[in-house]
């Protein structure tokens, strides 16, 4: 594929956990963190026009919305909650690459080919009808065999599992930064976020205690303890791995550090990385840091505008 759009780092393309094509030739599948999408091919087939022909309007999405059809197009995009530069997301689907159409703009495309255009097509209008009935997350999501809820438990496992591994190895005396996080990692559980081995909250906190303690000249005291990851998560190919144990008698001073600085600056920063690397959507993000974070308007204003600018996948990406 023809690309010269320069706003996604193709190195750090998503996976696509599942995969599905109808008895028509629709492709689609799920993403690992839950979002359901359309290949290209499966949505030209519902769109009803040549793949060659999107594919060039969709890589050249950057000069093509400042035409009659994409200034129609962007504002369908708008009205859908679609604030990305890009209509697509490059993924990886059994080690081969492809782009993934996300519901806003699949529903956008579609109703724009089925009502907009000087001349609609029936395909569009049949698909958006049927996508309009049956909601667009449920179609997929049936044709996949998805269930958000089996990941919704997993989720709980791959905590649980952690928490049982390592709350017997900390030493006497002392805490560890996983378990005392549990504040934080509960409620983006419940919010939806999926807890994989690639999003492990705690490492985040870890390096940034460590730092903190580093810094302030804290002590000596803190000793390494022999940590394991379950055996499903890619870490545990390295168990067991040293870890940082803190003493009982700092515990206080983390757990302010962890409400004052953490979760009010730097817990947001977390979420904008997760939102830019999409395990995250903006609104579970947004859910998320009013879950944990102290309802504090000029934070929360802040964290909506970074939000916005970090999903509009930028040059850095």
């Amino acid at each position: 594929m023809n690309n010269d759009n320069k706003t996604y780092d193709l190195s750090q393309r998503l996976i696509s956990d599942i995969q599905a094509t109808t008895d028509t030739g629709i492709e689609m599948g799920v993403l690992e963190n839950g979002i359901p999408y359309l290949s290209q091919r499966g949505l030209v087939k519902m769109i009803g026009v040549p793949r060659t022909t999107f594919q060039a309007f969709s890589d050249n999405w950057h000069s093509n919305k400042n035409k009659h059809s994409g200034i129609i197009i962007s504002k369908l995009l708008k009205d859908k909650g679609h604030i990305e530069e890009n209509l697509f997301i490059p993924i990886n689907t059994n080690g081969k690459s492809t782009y993934a159409y996300t519901e806003p703009v699949c529903m956008a495309l579609l109703e724009y080919y089925a009502f907009e255009t000087d001349k609609p097509k029936q395909e569009a209008i049949n698909s958006f009808r049927v996508l309009s009935r049956a909601g667009f997350r449920k179609f997929v999501y049936s044709y996949t065999g998805y269930s958000p809820e089996q990941n919704n438990l997993d989720s709980w496992r791959h905590f649980h599992d952690r928490v049982d591994m390592t709350t017997n190895n900390v030493p006497i005396g002392y805490f560890s930064v996983f378990i005392e996080i549990a504040q934080m990692i509960v409620p983006m559980i419940r919010s939806g976020v999926i807890i994989t081995d690639k999003v492990v909250p705690d490492i985040s906190v870890g390096l940034a205690w460590a730092k903190y303690w580093n810094t302030n000249n804290m002590g000596n005291d803190r000793i390494k303890y022999e940590h394991n990851y379950p055996e499903y998560y890619r870490q545990s190919l390295s168990n067991p791995q040293e870890a940082w144990a803190y003493p009982d008698n700092k515990l206080s001073q983390f757990r302010q550090w962890f409400r004052d600085e953490y979760i009010e600056s730097k817990f947001p920063k977390y979420l904008l990385m997760q939102a830019k690397k999409g395990s995250i959507d903006s609104d579970t993000a947004t859910k998320l840091l009013g879950a944990v974070q102290q309802p504090r308007i000029e934070n929360r204003t802040n964290f909506d505008k970074s939000l916005k600018q970090a999903i509009v996948h930028n040059p850095k990406d």
